[in-house]
């Protein structure tokens, strides 16, 4: 009994230091990655979530569902970090969410650029 209940509390440790806090996503993430990232935010990530990550891009009128709005605080609160960077590298359907999110397997290779991502991601979940 009592190495399932320590089993628990170190699994709800684990859980618990994987989520961040959107101002902490900010930290350690180096300015060229930070330009690269804003640069493919423009070009991949605007298209469906738009300028402003709020999931009204020109083409999300034609999705189904439609794009992720990151400005919904309470979505922040569900995923961890490493969940959006997954979703980044890999696509919607690697984590059980809609193919038409695509992958991005360029990036597995550029961590840097994959967290200066998130950072970004995580930064519209602080704004109104």
């Amino acid at each position: 009994m009592k190495r399932i209940a320590m089993t628990l509390v170190l699994a709800a440790a684990a859980f618990g230091c994987s989520r961040h806090h959107p101002a902490e996503s900010s930290k350690n993430v180096n300015p060229q990655a930070q330009q690269q990232a804003e640069a493919l935010f423009a070009t991949r990530c605007t298209p469906c979530h738009g300028p402003n990550g709020r999931g009204d891009g020109p083409a999300s009128a034609s999705l189904n569902p439609h794009p992720r709005n990151f400005h919904d605080s309470a979505w922040h609160k569900t995923v961890n970090d490493e969940h959006i960077e997954r979703i980044i590298q890999y696509g919607g359907s690697a984590v059980g969410k809609s193919a038409a999110m695509p992958a991005n397997p360029d990036l597995t290779e550029k961590p840097d650029v994959v967290a200066a991502l998130r950072q970004k991601i995580r930064t519209f979940g602080t704004q109104q």
